[in-house]
C-alpha cells in the first residue's frame, strides 16, 4: 500500500510501476483538477444535488488498439448495451490515429495497450461535473481537433 496524490499515481502508471483499469485512470485524471482535498470537498459539496448520469463505456476495437467510447462522444451509440445481453461488438478496420483525426466530438479513452492510455474530452460535462485532464501515456498527438 502506498498513498499517492493523483498526479503521482499517474506518473507511476506511466512508468509502469503500477496499473489502473481505464475507469480508475479516468477518475484520477479528473481528480488532477483539484490541488487539495479541501478544494475537492468544496467542489463535491457544491454539485452534490445536481444529479448524475448512468455511464456504460462502449468498446470500439481497431487493428492497432481500442477506444472506450463514453456518453457524448460522436461514436457513442444511441442505445448502448447496459446489461451486456445484446453482446454488441463494435469494430473498425480504421486505425486509432485515423479515427482520432476524423473525429471532432470526443469523450473517450484511447488504449494502444494495457499500459498506454490517453483521455480525450472536448464536451461539456453534465450536471456541473468536471472533465478529466487530458493526459496521455504515449507521444501521440491527436490534439489538432481539440
Amino acid at each position: 500500500l502506498q498513498w499517492s496524490s493523483p498526479p503521482e499515481a499517474i506518473e507511476r502508471f506511466k512508468s509502469q510501476e503500477i496499473w489502473f483499469p481505464p475507469p480508475q485512470f479516468y477518475e484520477l485524471c479528473r481528480l488532477c483538477n483539484f490541488s487539495s482535498l479541501r478544494e475537492l470537498q468544496k467542489f463535491s459539496s457544491a454539485r452534490a444535488l445536481e444529479g448524475c448520469e448512468r455511464w456504460m463505456p462502449v468498446m470500439l476495437t481497431a487493428p492497432d488498439g481500442s477506444i472506450q467510447l463514453l456518453p457524448g462522444d460522436e461514436l457513442y451509440p444511441e442505445d448502448p448495451d447496459y446489461t451486456g445481453e445484446k453482446k454488441i461488438i463494435m469494430s473498425t478496420d480504421k486505425k486509432v490515429e485515423d479515427l482520432m483525426k476524423e473525429g471532432t466530438i470526443f469523450h473517450r479513452i484511447v488504449m494502444k495497450n494495457i499500459n498506454n492510455l490517453a483521455i480525450y474530452v472536448n464536451i461539456q460535462a453534465k450536471y456541473k461535473h468536471i472533465n478529466p485532464l487530458m493526459i496521455k501515456c504515449d507521444s501521440s498527438d491527436y490534439n489538432s481537433r481539440l
